[in-house]
């Protein structure tokens, strides 16, 4: 209807140019981006002037991701208003969308010299710092960028035109990174310091940070006692107190000191009629752990750690925070104390009488706090790990009635509420998983498969439940319920980044390929809307004069940028469209043109490719021992760079094959290599030999650590082997047409037996897949999700691989044919040169769906008794269900392939 309006509005006025960009607009959100395009630049080219016109391209231009042709508008529309205030601060803010740091730096004088406003001017002195920050060398960012920038500022300074709080936040942002501290610190704590008003002890905080810097330990430590006597409190400053302090005993300040401070603040809480703070008593067991790690003996004087701790428990075991608070220094209790410990928390818990059950319950949600930090530390000091198999059954009968009995304290609770007992019902999931870690029977996971969704049923808004559930489901080899549970969570923005590998993770080796694709869309919308995003923030900062905020939007842009998450998601959709599309809706050199694929461009940031997953999203009580650790977290990242760099490097030789100009027809042996086929193709083969030889040391993961790659897997069954040899044979296949028909009978017996050597490989792996991925024995429930797995890799390589050798066949067709014709008019003349005859059938028995039968691996003989086991089934189904569909469109193809 827009479209319409427009239209009758062009018949009456055919040069009104808001009509033409309306219209424009319309047929961009119709999907017809080309006629929109041609349509938008029929105005652009006329130069308009008029707000409507010129709003309404910069819609249209921002839509299509083209933000770089607002600036040719407004520069156009400025040379003809060259006074206009309003024309001037849009091409400002258009040259910011694109990051034109110099642009901007002109346009932002140009702006205050015709409105001599503050805020014009500093948009100038802001987009120097930009350039210094961009700036690939340091030198000139120092020489010339910032101080340029400052020489701005004093000049205002000197005039005594400076009026806003942000004008006197980049003059300290600039002062900082040149490195000049003092005269940042005469700036803070002079007139210009007084403007720092919007944020709490904002000068106080500039000032502890620039002492820090210039090791000014004396003013450092008086400036922290001054803040702490004011809050004792204030947790940030009490570790910048005991650095100074520590830096002034080395320089002969007595230790007693700090002691007596701490001290000191503990008497004074003591003292109160009203309830105590945490800070001080923490301050303590801080000072504690500070003195042993320097081996000093003064830390007796601040009493022994437990009794330290059994007095916070008492003052503070009611607050939910009590567990953070003490876990930290868990580790100043020797090994021997852990059990007398535990003890001594457990007598300052009220608990009822014993009822029927055997068990003390807490009567009000104060009690209930108290007796649930216990367990919670007991977790923490590894006394449930501790347990036999039997032990660790009755804690979850124990903990399972806590769960029941507190639920009578929430019964009014809204459903955005927790409830007060929910951490129990987390416990028993986490003992449950123990159990399974510790027998390595699957069974022991099922129970949480009830109890969690429970849980769920009183607490709704539990994330931790929903998280820990997603878990074990895709543990079971179960993926179909996660997709409901993780779209539950309702993750916003940047969590699609740092959760989203939680669903891609598991999707596609499970065999869900369409949820596989929903979730890589997720991720890839959040991802790709970015860029976008991310300039408007940056807008907003300059309008608002929010200047020290505009580096972090950049650095947020960066990291997501260079995000592990970002290249995997784009890598597995890209496969994802060859796996089920190609050859089936598509050809394979259309749907890699679609994708606007180039073999030839790697553009993964390898080098500086970040890790944004956040692995402590879990709440966990493990032990240190069993913590993630950093080795864990280095292992990972270089695992699944690992494994990204195989994936991308086959999506690029599969490019390479269907790219034009690569066709058989078009080039010769030594092409093959040069046009990167045959070379990325050895490239992949050595990434499988390093891949390999990390395989050979294996690192296990905390279950609640980061999942494991596909990598391991994937090596063992064979797969990436399988895949490497299918892309070399296709580079042999596009020799063919270099070498005469006399001369191609060697190539032709590779060739062969190649594909013989395919049909062993692939029928190895399918070995691996048969057996009952679900099983009742001796009345348990067992689950054997890596069957399903392998099944996966069996699929991907067959049927993702090696049809690219099809659609190689298909476009070499012209060789193939007169090659076959040939052959066979010389059949009689000569008996040995049927050999690409025998090539030809090789080729049709690799593909032969009668051959390999996949449609029975598995025997689910199983049966359920509960709903969460239901839609376990369900999703095993399911998977079986998407490789059945795909194998059948398959056949379809490979009927319809002749030669």
């Amino acid at each position: 209807m827009a479209i319409q309006q427009a239209d009758k509005l062009l018949k009456k006025h055919k040069d009104l140019h808001c009509a033409k960009v309306l219209k424009a607009i319309g047929l961009q959100r119709t999907g017809k981006q080309d006629e929109a395009f041609t349509l938008a630049q029929e105005v652009a080219t006329q130069e308009p002037t008029d707000d409507n016109s010129l709003q309404a391209l910069t819609i249209l231009y921002r839509e299509m991701h083209r933000p770089e042709l607002v600036t040719k508008l407004y520069e156009a529309a400025v040379k003809k208003v060259p006074l206009s205030e309003e024309y001037h601060s849009h091409l400002f803010m258009a040259y910011a969308r694109v990051g034109e740091y110099k642009k901007m730096q002109q346009a932002g004088m140009a702006l205050y010299k015709i409105v001599p406003k503050n805020p014009y001017y500093f948009w100038s002195v802001m987009s120097l710092v930009m350039q210094a920050i961009s700036a690939q060398d340091e030198k000139l960012a120092q020489t010339m960028f910032l101080p340029l920038a400052e020489r701005m500022v004093e000049k205002m300074v000197k005039e005594e035109k400076i009026e806003a709080e942000a004008e006197v936040q980049l003059y300290f942002m600039i002062l900082e990174r040149l490195g000049k501290c003092v005269e940042a610190l005469e700036v803070i704590r002079g007139p210009l310091g007084e403007k720092l008003t919007s944020e709490l002890q904002s000068r106080e905080s500039k000032c502890m940070k620039l002492y820090q810097r210039l090791q000014r330990w004396p003013e450092c430590n008086s400036l922290a006692h001054k803040l702490l006597l004011k809050n004792p409190d204030d947790w940030q400053f009490y570790p910048c107190y005991f650095d100074s302090l520590f830096h002034l005993i080395d320089q002969s300040w007595k230790r007693n000191q700090g002691i007596k401070f701490v001290e000191d603040r503990i008497k004074g809480e003591d003292g109160k009629d009203s309830r105590a703070l945490r800070g001080p008593y923490l301050a303590r067991l801080e000072l504690i752990h500070r003195l042993r790690e320097r081996g000093c003996p003064e830390e007796s004087l601040l009493g022994e750690p437990l009794e330290l701790m059994v007095q916070f428990f008492g003052k503070f075991g009611d607050k939910p925070c009590c567990i953070t608070d003490l876990k930290i220094y868990l580790h100043l209790l020797a090994p021997e104390q852990h059990v007398q410990f535990i003890n001594r928390l457990s007598e300052a818990v009220p608990l009822g009488e014993q009822g029927e059950e055997g068990f003390a319950f807490p009567e009000d949600t104060k009690a209930l706090q108290r007796h649930l930090c216990v367990c919670q530390l007991s977790r923490a000091l590894g006394l449930h790990h501790a347990l036999d198999v039997e032990g660790k059954l009755r804690l979850i009968t124990e903990l399972k009635a806590h769960y029941h009995h507190g639920l009578k304290f929430g019964k009014t609770a809204l459903k955005t509420e927790l409830q007060h007992s929910d951490m129990y019902c987390l416990m028993v999931a986490h003992v449950y998983i123990d159990l399974w870690k510790e027998t390595g029977e699957s069974f022991f996971l099922l129970p949480s498969l009830s109890l969690l969704p429970e849980g769920l049923s009183l607490s709704p808004s539990n994330a931790q439940f929903k998280l820990l559930l997603l878990l074990v489901y895709c543990h079971l080899g179960a993926f179909e319920p996660v997709v409901d549970l993780y779209s539950s969570l309702d993750a916003k923005h940047v969590q699609h980044d740092t959760i989203g590998f939680l669903l891609t993770r598991y999707a596609e080796s499970l065999g869900q390929f369409a949820a596989a694709s929903q979730s890589c869309n997720f991720s890839l919308r959040f991802f790709h809307s970015n860029q976008k995003d991310t300039s408007e923030y940056i807008i907003q900062a300059y309008k608002y004069g929010a200047f020290e905020k505009i580096p972090e939007f950049i650095a947020l842009r960066n990291r997501l940028n260079q995000s592990l998450h970002f290249a995997q998601v784009r890598t597995e959709r890209m496969l994802l469209d060859l796996f089920l599309e190609a050859d089936i809706v598509l050809s394979l050199d259309e749907s890699v043109k679609a994708m606007s694929l180039c073999p030839e461009e790697d553009d993964i940031p390898w080098d500086t490719m970040r890790d944004n997953r956040d692995l402590t999203v879990f709440t966990s009580w493990d032990p240190k021992d069993r913590e993630l650790t950093a080795e864990h977290r280095r292992r990972s990242l270089e695992e699944e760079s690992v494994w990204l760099r195989l994936r991308s490097l086959t999506l690029r030789v599969l490019a390479s094959l269907a790219a034009p100009g690569h066709t058989p027809s078009q080039q010769n042996s030594e092409a093959v290599h040069e046009n990167g086929v045959g070379d990325k193709s050895s490239v992949l083969i050595a990434a499988l030999d390093v891949a390999v030889m990390m395989f050979f040391v294996v690192l296990q993961y905390p279950f609640l650590g980061p999942p494991s790659t596909r990598l391991a897997p994937a090596l063992s069954s064979g797969s990436c082997q399988c895949q490497a040899a299918a892309l070399q044979l296709s580079v042999h296949l596009q020799e063919l047409e270099t070498v005469s028909l006399d001369e191609s009978s060697e190539l032709q017996t590779q060739i062969c037996n190649g594909f013989i050597s395919l049909v062993v490989q692939l029928q190895e792996i399918l070995n691996k897949c048969k057996g009952d991925v679900l099983e009742m024995k001796d009345s348990k429930l067992k689950t054997r999700p890596s069957l399903l797995e392998n099944l996966i890799f069996f699929v991907e390589v067959r049927h993702l691989r090696l049809h690219t050798v099809s659609c190689l066949l298909c476009s070499g067709s012209d060789i193939l044919r007169p090659l076959k014709t040939s052959l066979q008019k010389k059949k009689k003349k000569k008996k040995d040169t049927n050999t690409a005859l025998f090539f030809s059938c090789s080729f049709h028995r690799a593909w032969s769906a009668d051959g390999l039968p996949l449609c029975c691996v598995f025997q689910e003989e199983a049966s359920f008794m509960k709903a969460a086991m239901d839609k376990v089934q369900s999703s095993y189904l399911r998977s079986l269900q998407e490789v059945g569909d795909l194998l059948k469109k398959r056949a379809e193809t490979i009927k319809n392939l002749k030669i």
